[in-house]
This record gives C-alpha cells, sequence and structure tokens, in this order.
C-alpha cells in the first residue's frame, strides 16, 4: 500500500495503467487493484494529496474486522464553480460555499473548500508564474462596480467610479473614488497616484478601457493621445493588457472584481 498516493497522482494525470505500473515499479495487475479499492472508498486526487501513507493505507485497507468508513466530504463541482466565476462577477467563492453547505450540510468547511477548488484549477492549466521587479510595472483599472455616494444635503444617491492601482512586486494599492470614466478622471487619478506612490514606475498596464486604449489590439493597441502624452512627461512606458487575456491584467483584475 506504499505506493497508493502516487499512483493515485499520476492515475489523475492521465497515465494508463501501464504507465503508471512503470513509473511506480510494480505490477500493473497491482495498479488496478489499488485503483479499485480506491474508488470503492472514494479517495481522489487532489484531496488527499497531503494524506500521509500510513493513512491511505488504512482508509483503503482498514485492519481486518473494521468496518469500512466513508470519512470523505462530498465533492464540490469545481468545474461549475470555475464557470459561475467566470461569468458572474457578483459571484464569490463565499457564496458558492454556502450554496455548496446548503446541499451538503457534512460538506467541507470554507478554509478547505477554497483550498481544494484552486488545487483543481492549478491542475487544469500549466502557466508561467509573472515575476515583477520593484518599480517595473504598475497595473491600473477601474473597478467593474460602481459606489453610491449620498449627499448629505441634497439627499441624492449618486454613482461613483472606482480607481485602483496596484504596484506588481509589493501589491501596493493605491485607490480612489471619481466622478467618472472619462478621460480627465482617468489621467487626474494616475497623478494623483504617481504622488501618492512619490515616484513612477517603469511601465504602465492598463486594461483596454475606452479612456486609455482606443484601439484595443492583441498585438498593437492605439493608447490614447492624451494618456500617451502624460506617459511621455511622466517618463514612463505604456503597455496595456491584451484583449481577453485576463492574466495580462495580473495584480489589480483581483482588487477590481
Amino acid at each position: 500500500m506504499r505506493k497508493i498516493k502516487e499512483i493515485l497522482r499520476l492515475h489523475a494525470l492521465g497515465l494508463s495503467q501501464r504507465q503508471i505500473a512503470i513509473s511506480c515499479a510494480i505490477g500493473q495487475a497491482t495498479v488496478s487493484e489499488y485503483l479499485k479499492a480506491a474508488q470503492v472508498v472514494g479517495l481522489k486526487w487532489p484531496e488527499i494529496a497531503d494524506w500521509g501513507e500510513d493513512q491511505l493505507a488504512e482508509t483503503v485497507a482498514p485492519p481486518q474486522g473494521k468496518a469500512v468508513h466513508r470519512s470523505l466530504s462530498p465533492q464540490p463541482d469545481y468545474a461549475g464553480i470555475r464557470h459561475q466565476l467566470q461569468t458572474n462577477k457578483h459571484v464569490t467563492l463565499q457564496l458558492l460555499w454556502e450554496e455548496y453547505r446548503e446541499t451538503h450540510p457534512d460538506g467541507y468547511r470554507y478554509s478547505r473548500f477554497c483550498d481544494l477548488y484552486r488545487r483543481w484549477l492549478h491542475s487544469q492549466e500549466v502557466v508561467l508564474r509573472q515575476e515583477h521587479r520593484a518599480g517595473e510595472k504598475l497595473f491600473v483599472d477601474f473597478a467593474g462596480d460602481t459606489i453610491p455616494v449620498h449627499s448629505a444635503a441634497a439627499g441624492a444617491v449618486t454613482p461613483a467610479q472606482v480607481f485602483v492601482a496596484v504596484l506588481g512586486a509589493s501589491n501596493y494599492t493605491y485607490a480612489e473614488v471619481t466622478a467618472t470614466q472619462g478621460l480627465a478622471d482617468w489621467i487626474n487619478a494616475h497623478i494623483r497616484t504617481f504622488e501618492f506612490l512619490g515616484g513612477v514606475p517603469e511601465i504602465l498596464v492598463p486594461d483596454n478601457l475606452k479612456s486609455g486604449v482606443t484601439k484595443a489590439c492583441r498585438y498593437e493597441p492605439s493608447v490614447n493621445r492624451t494618456y500617451e502624452e502624460m506617459a511621455a512627461h511622466y517618463g514612463v512606458a505604456v503597455v496595456p493588457a491584451r484583449q481577453a487575456k485576463p492574466r495580462d491584467k495580473g495584480l489589480n483584475s483581483y482588487c477590481t472584481s
């Protein structure tokens, strides 16, 4: 039973039983036996990634006379979770976990639920992690949702925009409320960001907002002329995130969602 953890890991990667047997230096029949035993008690990767071999062996083949207990909680629908997060900006992991617990009261707690989802998500995509030098990039964008501004005198409620800027290396964040997403507010928000930071980055990375990018293109986006002149004045470069490439947006995409 000492190979069960590695067998489950390789099986989750899509390897055939023959390939697993070669990798683990055991017989293919043994691999098949272990996989069937794990399936009976509901063991799956990556839920058991942090289990010890003794715990796995005891679960798959409990001592003689000991009843078999299924100790794992009901599995969340990871693909459904990702779809909900991608298609609805108001949905959060907290909300999806609450729905999961309503259906499965004995299910995972929130921290475990999030950990399992992130492990599943990591196994679906292989990406190159972005490394940022200090002072190199500043990610800028407006948040998707507005916030209400209440006038004490008139009693009126006005929607306001939220501008967010995040330094790539340190996650140091600046945010402010503006009246609109127009060009004037966009430029002035940058100026106040530079004043707040006490300096300027080498590169500005905006999303394809019309105030900053007049033509969104994967390879040659056109930067707004006024925005370009502001960047030239401060000696910074503007490198917009590629269209439909959320990973290019880096850190500010998490702050504005």
